[in-house]
């Protein structure tokens, strides 16, 4: 299979380039910069649609996987006009790209979405699935809602068979520290170098449906594969865990002293007190099923701290 990967040199990109090198695809990685992807590398900027041609003929893909996106929330909040741009018009962009490329024959699409489409939700609307009116409570949910709009009507209109897979939280060695739990784990790692025992940390009470990114991205080719254009399905574990927990488990793996303090500029108004989601419709159409437990998850994250933390001089 010739796979192209937008973003392929992201925390998830990387994940999914290397499983599906692994399994003897050929893959090109489409990315703004070089990156450190192990496929090959194409230029490929979600706002220009020239370089997106130029990248869809070289690598004349079988199957499109498109993770490239603005996908940090903080700056979602700050620059919500640069993210809708990326993440709904760049996706815009993506499709009428592999239309103009590809013609009557175009690739098999997995756009990559997000739990947080889902927003805060009633008691009674957990665990979370896929027929659930979406509530975007923040620019980064609604544009990700937006760039599913874009592919249903890609696939309505245009023929092109897109299916998306709607991430939970995702977690693993390669994630930038920007995000809470390699931020715990970073801090720690400086802890046990010597630096002060002190984490700040923000709403620990959230409760979130953590899985690991290399279960994740055998969802995702699965899906890719084997799942039916114009559907939605949840990639997640189904077994909710407060950020608390997460952290007292990073603490008793690291063996550290800490001080743990809320700092409010840590703290987000519009913060979802819990995602929990309903993997069955994955299951039932690939019969995909979750290797990674959390702490095995957490083990291999606080690892990779230790080793950026001992790598400084």
């Amino acid at each position: 299979m010739r796979a192209l990967v937008t973003g392929g040199s992201g925390f998830v990109g990387t994940h999914l380039c290397g499983a599906l090198l692994e399994a003897g695809h050929e893959v090109f990685s489409v990315d703004r910069q070089q990156g450190r992807s192990a496929a090959r590398q194409l230029f490929g900027d979600l706002s220009d649609e020239a370089s997106l041609r130029a990248a869809l003929e070289e690598a004349r893909p079988e199957v499109v996987f498109h993770l490239a996106a603005q996908a940090f929330v903080p700056l979602a909040d700050r620059e919500p006009v640069a993210t809708y741009e990326t993440n709904v018009v760049g996706t815009a962009r993506l499709f009428a790209a592999i239309r103009a490329v590809c013609g009557q024959r175009p690739p098999r699409v997995l756009y990559l979405s997000s739990a947080e489409v889902y927003g805060a939700r009633d008691s009674a609307d957990y665990p979370l699935r896929e027929e659930l009116m979406p509530r975007p409570a923040t620019p980064y949910a609604a544009s990700k809602l937006g760039g599913e709009a874009v592919a249903a009507a890609a696939t309505a209109s245009h023929g092109i068979p897109a299916v998306v897979a709607r991430g939970f939280n995702q977690i693993g060695p390669g994630q930038d520290a920007r995000f809470a739990v390699p931020s715990f784990a970073l801090r720690l790692a400086e802890i046990a170098a010597g630096a002060a025992p002190v984490l700040l940390v923000g709403n620990l009470e959230a409760r979130r449906d953590f899985l690991d990114v290399r279960d994740s991205v055998r969802a995702y080719i699965e899906l890719a594969l084997h799942g039916r254009p114009g559907e939605v399905y949840n990639v997640c574990s189904g077994r909710p865990v407060t950020m608390k927990e997460v952290l007292l488990k990073l603490i008793a793996l690291a063996q550290v002293p800490v001080e743990v303090r809320e700092d409010p500029e840590r703290l987000r108004p519009s913060d979802v007190p819990l995602f929990l989601g309903d993997a069955s419709k994955l299951r039932a159409a690939t019969g995909w099923a979750p290797r990674f437990t959390l702490e095995a998850s957490l083990r291999d994250v606080l690892e990779e701290a230790r080793e950026r933390v001992a790598a400084v001089p």
